[in-house]
């Protein structure tokens, strides 16, 4: 039992001094004290995979299939897991085999082709390339970490087709292969058999988690689990999280009022599937839902038959989930919900961006300087024409001085970053940041969700009142 559940009544510190690797982030006002209902994703949210084991799970089944199913040569299997080359918000480009990061402006600042990184001059060619992320016959997007590892085996195996010229597969093919094989593992049970056979290797017990949703409840907030996961794997994870912490709490079904399982998101935001009542063996027990009961799980259903039933409308239902599309972006765009991303690799990078900030200041250093240079060359060129010959003479000395300096200071510039971004990953750096841009999964954190944290769990340090409040936004006029 954690030190939390030991000592719940003097757990809860101020909110202004939570460590921030542990706090949560505010984009959108939100008043918690006017939420009448809380919901929650499991997977990736209230259930935290280990992500190296479950990564290389899904390697080594996915390797099976494309051998066994797709006709891959044996030879693949030798492929190893790299937990660490891939990250969220990444971008598959199926028809040049290359694995791309854009910031918010869809320019893309690093790249890879297989495990190799591309050129400047590589990069630079998608210039001319309008990046449509609804276009699925080119790009596909790396939006949720259960995708980190097919993203990972994409690259490996790029770079296996480019040394075996005689295996004849294309890179769009190749995308093609590996969602097959993956969804077969899933589709087949296999990785499911496995994580539930040992749940612990895969999934982290959060001491906090269950002491977290009984103050949520004891606000009296309703509170509802809404996954994608099936009865029979959401009883086995939830049991693992939550049986036998809390003895005010028989099972874990007791913490939440309503529990739906196989939601089919993003589906359940757009489309009218009805409510089936199931038991933990998936066996349909009653299709003719009238009312939702505490302790029953449901399966499928949609969001409008879900307030009528639930009593509870638009913005005053609070979801929190981790899947950028299928949790926040559809239910911000189809409801008036209102939203909360789990990052759970945030909580890595502002502990280590804690001990990086000499680096961050070199950095941050050299890019005013690199402004003060820029400025001084662009009024320096306003005055071409003004003045004798030898005014002119001497002005262009300068200007070619500051020129010089300035490249000087771009090198510099691109070093420094390379090295700060390297130490959070060594592919592709931040998660949130390209350069002084923020990224594209940023931006759209950024506009979609209400707030952003590291984990369920850190709403413990917060009171069920508390009022979210986001910074002023300025535009760059406004900035002095």
């Amino acid at each position: 039992m954690s030190n939390a559940v030991k000592n719940f009544n003097n757990v809860f510190p101020v909110a202004e001094h939570v460590d921030k690797a542990r706090a949560v982030f505010c984009n959108r006002d939100l008043k918690f004290e006017n939420l009448k209902s809380i919901g929650f994703d499991m997977d990736y949210t209230l259930a935290r995979y280990r992500q190296e084991a479950l990564d290389a799970l899904s390697v080594e089944l996915t390797l099976e299939r494309l051998v066994e199913h797709c006709g891959y040569p044996e030879e693949i299997k030798e492929i190893q897991t790299q937990p660490a080359f891939a990250i969220r918000g990444l971008v598959i480009d199926k028809v040049l085999g290359n694995i791309i990061k854009l910031d918010s402006h869809r320019h893309v600042g690093k790249g890879y082709h297989g495990l190799k990184e591309l050129t400047r001059s590589q990069r630079f060619e998608y210039r001319n390339v309008s990046i449509r992320l609804n276009s699925e016959e080119r790009f596909a997007l790396v939006d949720t970490l259960f995708a980190l590892p097919e993203a990972y085996l994409y690259a490996a195996i790029v770079d296996f087709l480019e040394v075996h010229p005689e295996v004849k597969v294309g890179f769009v093919q190749l995308y093609d292969d590996i969602r097959f094989a993956i969804d077969m593992a899933h589709r087949d049970g296999s990785i499911k058999k496995r994580i539930m056979a040992d749940v612990g290797k895969y999934i982290v017990a959060d001491p906090e988690l269950a002491i977290t949703l009984h103050k949520l409840r004891s606000s009296r907030k309703k509170i509802f689990l809404l996954t994608n996961s099936y009865a029979t794997y959401t009883e086995k994870v939830m049991t693992f999280l939550l049986d036998g912490i809390l003895a005010d709490y028989p099972s874990w079904k007791h913490y939440f009022d309503i529990i739906i399982t196989a939601a089919h998101k993003p589906g359940f935001f757009t489309k009218n599937e009805p409510f089936l009542e199931v038991n933990a063996e998936e066996e349909i027990v009653n299709e003719d839902v009238r009312s939702f009961e505490r302790g029953v799980m449901y399966q499928g259903g949609n969001v409008v038959e879900f307030e009528r039933l639930a009593k509870v409308h638009g913005e005053s239902i609070c979801y929190i989930g981790d899947h950028i599309y299928g949790d926040i972006v559809r239910s911000k765009k189809t409801s008036a919900w209102r939203t909360v991303m789990i990052v759970q690799e945030m909580e890595d990078e502002l502990r280590l961006a804690g001990v990086l900030r000499d680096e961050l200041s070199i950095v941050q250093e050299l890019e005013r300087e690199l402004l003060r240079v820029t400025s001084e060359l662009a009024f320096d060129k306003s005055l071409d024409g003004e003045g004798n010959e030898d005014r002119s003479k001497e002005r262009k000395s300068c200007r070619d001085r500051l020129k010089r300096h300035r490249k000087k200071l771009v090198d510099r510039l691109e070093s420094a970053e390379s090295l700060f971004e390297s130490k959070f990953n060594p592919f592709w750096g931040l998660i949130f940041k390209l350069g002084n841009e923020n990224t594209l999964f940023g931006a759209q954190v950024e506009d979609y969700a209400c707030l952003y944290t590291s984990g369920v769990s850190n709403f413990l340090y917060y009171s069920p009142n508390h009022y979210f409040r986001s910074p002023r936004q300025l535009m760059p006029h406004e900035r002095f």
